[in-house]
């Protein structure tokens, strides 16, 4: 992958070394982290926090070992059912190998070191200087990161969103032409499948390779659980997925999506087709604005998030966790404001309404969520109305100015955006790594 400054490629090595000359910096990173990791224990003694997903997924590795009923279990307090794919049960094998209290720790651990790197991934797609992310930020950062609603919420839960924002990222900033560029994504569609959403998007900016590599990816992962487990592939493919009550309740304020947002507005628990048309109009419009700036605009990185903020405004659940897109949200904020102060003051607002957990603040027990007067909506949906603005925004900065110079037929040779203190200059294409 090319360095947005044109200085060449930049490994963790080098970044490594680098900070290693600067142990103060470093230390202080390494303090703060530990820290950070202190009030998560302090807090998880206070409070018993869950980590119920990951004994779901513990439960799936073990049916898909020894051949049990994937889809016929319960598991935790609260009746958890499997609601992935059979390709995703097969990478939760591993996870029966260890008892379960060590398996949370390490999910834990795990998570964080996903979060350090989605923050590396984010600025190097948002074209910062290698500075930004020296090993001393990126561990600041991951502390201050783990304390983001979603990115805490996918700690409590033992989630897997950060693994797969970081396979498909890590995906969609390699160059275009890049080797099997779109097989990743392919694949964590494969585990979860709203990602299959980039397929769409690739295809949208004329990617088609891509796109169909996506596809392929994808098929592998079907083929695979077909191949292992063909009993559960037909009874996942044929009808678990279409259940979508098996995720849980729509109308409660954990859903952070459209349908969510709209239940509780019209106080019912079957928002029908006022939900379908809200998603079919945003859907439509949040890939629309993803292309335009990509192509008006030679943005591929803001694409990458109008599309990922797409999928989980019209996904029928998006639980809280799930938005850890805010991540490289917050990057490409902080890449794009530059000095000017409300462009700074932008990225503080965003990160605050990331922090905030209004929607957690309120009494929400029971099917009070759908009886919320009008003034606690937007405290109960914060992430879909923050999506929504988003959306607007990058419609009208495709369009308050005619595309870009040095985009030819719409679309940038780097497909990056520019490093903001190399304004006017395209960064160095360096062969992808």
């Amino acid at each position: 992958m090319s360095a947005a400054d044109g200085t060449g490629t930049w490994t963790w090595r080098r970044t490594w070394a680098q900070s290693m000359a600067s142990p103060g910096r470093l230390g202080i990173g390494v303090a703060l982290l530990a820290l950070s990791f202190a009030g998560l224990y302090a807090l998880s003694l206070a409070v018993q926090l869950p980590m119920s997903d990951i004994e779901v997924y513990r439960a799936e590795g073990h049916a898909a070992a020894t051949g049990g009923d994937l889809y016929g279990f319960t598991v935790t307090k609260w009746a958890l059912p499997a609601t992935y794919p059979p390709f995703a049960a097969l990478l939760f094998v591993p996870t029966t190998w260890i008892s379960l209290t060590t398996l949370k720790i390490t999910c834990v651990l795990v998570n964080a070191a996903l979060l350090a790197l989605l923050i590396h991934l984010s600025c190097k797609a948002a074209g910062l200087r290698r500075a930004a992310y020296s090993a001393p930020l990126v561990l600041a950062t991951t502390a201050v990161g783990l304390w983001l609603e979603p990115v805490f919420q996918t700690l409590v839960f033992g989630q897997v969103n950060l693994a797969l924002t970081c396979l498909v990222l890590w995906d969609l900033s390699r160059p275009d032409g890049a080797r099997f560029k779109g097989f990743a994504t392919g694949l964590a569609a494969g585990i979860k499948l709203t990602p299959a959403i980039f397929a769409v998007y690739l295809l949208l900016t004329g990617r088609v390779k891509a796109a169909f590599t996506a596809l392929a990816g994808f098929v592998a992962s079907v083929l695979l659980g077909a191949l292992v487990l063909p009993g559960a592939t037909v009874e996942f493919w044929t009808q678990r997925m279409f259940e979508t009550q098996r995720v849980g309740k729509v109308w409660i304020v954990d859903n952070q999506s459209l349908q969510g947002l709209v239940a509780r507005l019209l106080h019912t628990t079957e928002p029908g087709v006022w939900w379908l048309a809200a998603a079919a109009i945003t859907g439509v419009a949040g890939l629309w604005a993803a292309r335009q700036v990509y192509v008006r605009r030679g943005h591929d990185l803001w694409g990458v998030l109008a599309t990922a903020v797409t999928a989980l405004l019209v996904s029928p659940i998006s639980w809280s966790h799930h938005w850890v897109w805010c991540v490289p949200l917050l990057v490409a904020l902080v890449a794009h404001a530059r000095r000017d102060p409300w462009r700074w003051a932008l990225v503080g607002a965003v990160a605050v309404a990331f922090s905030a957990r209004t929607m957690w603040v309120q009494y929400h027990r029971g099917t009070v969520a759908l009886h919320f007067s009008w003034w606690q909506q937007p405290l109960a949906a914060p992430y879909p109305l923050l999506g929504l603005a988003l959306l607007a925004a990058l419609i009208w900065w495709a369009y308050r100015t005619p595309p870009r110079a040095g985009v030819p037929g719409g679309a940038a040779a780097d497909r990056r955006v520019p490093s903001p203190r190399v304004s006017g200059r395209r960064p160095a294409a360096t062969p992808s790594g």
